[in-house]
């Protein structure tokens, strides 16, 4: 595994992303041995980046991981989010990064992973209702106390990025970016690397779509994020089985998987992207893992990067209101 560095924290070049493991899809939360056992493989194989958020289950997804890196502390970066629960009384997915929540907030992750420090910290959403330079003030009071190491800011457009940035540095945005949502490309990346931010892409395989595994949408429990996704309902459905073939057929002939190729063209966009494939299962971590070492040609990176935008949008209205797009 190679390492490099989101402005100056230094992660492993793939990184693992837990939510998987308690919340949001189809079986999360059923099998914590085999969670465990791929946290443990995960770093066996060089991963240090591992990331969660106090909304994932709420709470279970930290408490998993603050029993599964026990002893273990010392090799992770570990990456955790606050502003999708509201600790006042509006209690999860309602907006409230204010100084005070957020003192909430880091004190509750910190009980939970079992940690003196989270060594990243990011602003799950951007909350209209909360300056943002009273949100990044008061994570550099935490900052200043060695509870936090270093800031993020997740799904967040330009101006807040440059806001935050002049108020405390910032050292990753986190934003969904794959062979099937390119938003990144054209407003963010450019202001990431004027100011030297690192990037991490969350849903690098399209929440599982790029792997050309899901066919049918039929499997799909209710609680599944993907259950009633524009993407994933209807024509756009059919439509978008194209971009998974097209990245099957690269993948057969450049002898690897298609969660490899994907991951394989992502790296390729710079050296300063580490993506967070999520899984829970040891399998899948051998093989995003293993796509470090995938090197594509100039011809397969052509005809991924022209494949066509993928059909419907990546959230529904509600969750897309809560993006800076």
């Amino acid at each position: 595994m190679r390492y490099i560095k989101l402005r100056d924290l230094e992660v492993s070049r793939i990184g693992l992303g837990a939510m998987g493991m308690s919340h949001g899809y189809t079986d999360s939360g059923k099998d914590e041995a085999e969670s465990v056992r791929t946290l443990h493989r995960a770093l066996e194989l060089g991963v240090t980046l591992i990331d969660t958020a106090e909304i994932y289950g709420p709470y279970s997804n930290e408490e998993l991981l603050g029993r599964a890196l026990k002893g273990r502390r010392d090799q992770v970066v570990l990456a955790s989010k606050f502003g999708l629960v509201s600790h006042a009384g509006g209690g999860p997915w309602n907006l409230d990064s204010s100084p005070a929540n957020i003192r909430t907030a880091v004190e509750g992750s910190l009980r939970r992973l079992g940690t003196d420090r989270i060594d990243l910290y990011y602003q799950h959403r951007v909350d209209p209702d909360v300056p943002i330079e009273e949100t990044v003030g008061a994570l550099a009071e935490l900052v200043d106390q060695g509870k936090v190491r270093a800031i993020g800011l997740s799904e967040a457009g330009p101006d807040t990025i440059r806001h935050a940035h002049a108020v405390h540095p910032v050292t990753a945005v986190q934003s969904e970016y794959s062979l099937w949502t390119r938003d990144p490309e054209a407003r963010v990346l450019p202001v990431l690397r004027e100011l030297n931010i690192g990037l991490v892409p969350f849903a690098p395989l399209g929440h599982g779509f790029l792997t050309g595994t899901i066919r049918s949408t039929d499997g799909f429990e209710e609680g599944d994020f993907r259950h009633g996704n524009p993407r994933f309902t209807g024509e756009n459905f059919q439509r978008n089985l194209r971009i998974a073939d097209e990245v099957q057929a690269v993948a057969a002939e450049a002898g690897a998987s298609p969660a490899q190729v994907a991951l394989a063209w992502l790296l390729a966009q710079g050296d300063d992207i580490a993506p967070i494939p999520g899984t829970k299962r040891v399998r899948r971590v051998e093989e995003n893992t293993a796509a470090e070492g995938i090197r594509l040609t100039a011809g397969q990176l052509e005809r991924l990067t022209g494949l066509p935008a993928a059909a419907g949008a990546t959230h529904t209205e509600a969750g897309l209101r809560m993006l800076e797009r």
